[in-house]
């Protein structure tokens, strides 16, 4: 008498048993995502040499680090950026939100001369 669950023998299939065509496409698929995370890691440094960049010049012009009319002027850009891209646009702010916020935090830093 077989005691095992039938999601157990499924756990135990052997990782080869996925069509082919299919195991192919799912390969295709993720490195699609792969090549698209790489993309977005380096245009993310891309933006932050320039906003360290903007640090410097407000540093040395001593003007404050946030800019909130820019920032809500940014946040309504990119939600209809988000919205024409078919992408939700609460999931774009809170994207731009989370960026803004380190931005802010090298700007702080750069202010205070520790960088």
């Amino acid at each position: 008498m077989n005691n095992s669950a039938p999601d157990e023998a499924a756990a135990n299939a052997t990782p080869g048993a996925v069509d082919e065509s299919v195991a192919a496409e799912l390969a295709r698929l993720r490195d699609s995502i792969d090549n698209i995370d790489a993309a977005v890691v380096h245009m993310l440094a891309e933006r932050f040499k320039c906003t360290q960049q903007v640090g410097h010049l407000k540093a040395n012009h001593q003007l404050p680090p946030a800019d909130p009319t820019r920032e809500a002027s940014q946040i309504a850009r990119l939600r209809q950026l988000a919205e024409n891209a078919k992408l939700d646009p609460a999931f774009a702010e809170k994207l731009l939100n989370f960026i803004i916020a380190e931005v802010i935090r090298h700007h702080e830093t750069i202010a205070a001369g520790e960088e």
